[in-house]
């Protein structure tokens, strides 16, 4: 398909899959309560701060970085490894790859359409954030803000396309779920989800650095909060783009791989 009739279905699948958020909203709902994790940490760091700072965050500083965390990640969700291996599992991949959309692109478009429904759920969170805290610790520029929206952008891809190469091992075994599980062990202890990268030692520190766990979450995060220079956010954000650039590269092989092993075997 070409890329003009590609752009010319976006709108529509976009309100097909806000449709769907809507019609599952329940489901969306439960699995935000599965997200806050961050407001646990928080009060386990908080009680740490009274005594003394960690690094450089005090109780307010931790109390920004854990609200800023559970936005990020709200903006940065997604389900399509569960999605796909659902679809392997239930034999509808093969009607999804017989439309003209590529199917990646479907399930992005499709995971994009629920953040308006998330964020009218969050909002409240920021809004008293904002009413707590003011409004100091916001990116200070427009060059801020773009970078803020490079770095969230950046993180959600990462997790997209993380998501949809698991998914494509679907094709090669009965299911990648338990992959899905070992992912997930990363993501929590590298991505500054739980903990402040900043926070590591410096060896561990290092190798977060050439995982993509820190670019989904720590980064947007850090750049929310202005805890960089320009000098080490342009260098951090090509970094994250260079890690997107990767497992695209990777994804979109794995998956026509995939695609055309599913269709020898007759799926």
């Amino acid at each position: 398909m070409s890329l003009a009739r590609t752009l010319k279905a976006t709108p529509t699948l976009f309100r097909v899959g806000f449709a769907g958020a809507i019609a599952y909203r329940a489901e969306l709902f439960v699995w935000m309560l599965s997200t806050t994790m961050p407001f646990v940490m928080l009060a386990l760091f908080s009680a740490v701060a009274a005594e003394r700072p960690l690094g450089r965050y005090d109780q307010r500083e931790l109390a920004l970085y854990f609200l800023a965390t559970f936005l990020v990640r709200q903006l940065t969700g997604s389900w399509a490894a569960w999605e796909i291996n659902f679809e392997v599992r239930q034999g509808t991949l093969s009607t999804r790859l017989l439309r003209p959309v590529h199917p990646l692109y479907a399930y992005a478009v499709d995971n994009l359409a629920a953040i308006p429904l998330r964020m009218v759920l969050v909002g409240p969170v920021f809004i008293g954030t904002l009413l707590h805290f003011g409004v100091a610790w916001l990116p200070s520029s427009a060059a801020l803000w773009a970078a803020l929206f490079a770095a969230v952008l950046g993180g959600w891809l990462i997790t997209f396309l993380i998501n949809a190469a698991i998914g494509s091992l679907a094709l090669y075994m009965e299911s990648s779920v338990k992959l899905i599980d070992l992912y997930l062990v990363g993501f929590f202890v590298f991505s500054g989800y739980t903990i402040p990268v900043d926070l590591f030692p410096s060896w561990l520190s290092a190798l977060g650095d050439v995982l993509p766990f820190r670019y989904q979450i720590a980064l947007p995060v850090e750049v929310l909060t202005s805890a960089h220079g320009e000098g080490e956010l342009s260098r951090l954000l090509l970094q994250q783009w260079g890690m997107v650039a990767l497992l695209l590269t990777v994804t979109l092989a794995l998956w026509s791989r995939a695609v055309r092993r599913y269709g020898a075997f007759g799926g």
